[in-house]
């Protein structure tokens, strides 16, 4: 495997990973990128950065980012999220992977772009519906600010340092592991 191809790797996990915090943000910097060469895209999809997508992402971008800002709706919203995060997070990753048989591409979008942008955004759902309980939603916002700010720093780095993007995405891990070893502690047995 040649360097540029973990390089395109790290960009495809870090960008997934950010598809989890907010699902078209990511996809609006991936189509950014593109657009004036920054990151070289999959041939397959040149597409995203045409100046039509460039525009329909911008927008869906700014009424995502928006959306969570509604009290209720944002609830609402992560119920379709989740799984359009998968969506989103397999294609992001299929979008950058270069050099590699379309069969190891579809795999590692699969496994490695849709299931850490699905794990992300799963926690993230979590922790919004825990805030909407304990504090009647007043929380919400703050979380909604947070999660648009790591999507924002996830997609700069993935797109500038993927080398470090996927230091962070190993540490994001490590911090939902502890969220979760911290919240179903493991009953002790006498």
């Amino acid at each position: 495997m040649t360097p540029e191809t973990i390089i395109s790797i790290f960009l495809g996990i870090g960008l997934a990973a950010s598809v989890g915090f907010r699902v078209f943000l990511p996809l609006f910097a991936l189509s950014l990128a593109g657009y004036y060469n920054i990151i070289p895209l999959n041939e397959n999809w040149a597409w995203v950065a045409s100046s039509t997508a460039i525009i329909t992402l911008g927008v869906a971008t700014v009424l995502e980012v928006f959306a969570y800002y509604i009290p209720w709706f944002d609830n609402l919203l992560d119920t379709i999220a989740i799984p359009l995060a998968a969506i989103a997070g397999t294609a992001v990753m299929a979008s950058t992977i270069t050099d590699l048989s379309p069969v190891i591409t579809w795999a590692l979008a699969i496994i490695a772009g849709g299931g850490t942008a699905s794990a992300i955004k799963g926690t993230a759902a979590s922790t919004r519906l825990t805030s909407t309980a304990t504090t009647a939603g007043v929380a919400n916002p703050v979380i909604s600010t947070v999660e648009t700010g790591s999507s924002i720093i996830m997609s700069l780095f993935s797109i500038f340092l993927p080398a470090v993007a996927i230091i962070l995405v190993v540490l994001i891990f490590i911090g939902i592991r502890k969220m979760y070893k911290y919240i179903f502690p493991k009953s002790k047995e006498a």
